[in-house]
């Protein structure tokens, strides 16, 4: 698994390539804990991400620590594997899981 990170102005965007689970978790998240603090805006770029588990919902879910910045984050290009985890995690938990806000394209149907 490698990441890419770019910035463009308020928002940065981290292209994974490779599964997303408890392995590669932490470097994931170390990839957002070095942002500056004037991103507001993370979007997560999943087009080369064909598997993702349960660690995929902990790092697009997980709220912020105090000491960092609340942003806003996004997903795109999401696989029917990862998709399918989050619909059902939607579905499970529809108040927690909130799609609406996090999917930024049209999934294509399954």
């Amino acid at each position: 698994m490698n990441t890419i990170t770019t910035l463009n102005g308020p928002t940065a965007t981290i292209t994974v390539r490779g599964d997303i689970d408890f392995d590669t978790l932490p470097p994931l998240r170390a990839a957002t804990d070095v942002l500056p603090a004037h991103v507001t805006g993370l979007l997560w770029d999943l087009n080369h991400t064909l598997f993702m588990d349960v660690a995929g919902l902990h790092l697009l879910f997980a709220p912020a620590p105090p000491d960092r910045p609340d942003r806003r984050v996004t997903v795109t290009g999401l696989r029917p594997q990862p998709l399918r985890l989050l619909r059902l995690a939607a579905e499970t938990n529809p108040a927690v899981f909130r799609l609406d806000r996090l999917i930024c394209d049209t999934p294509a149907p399954l």
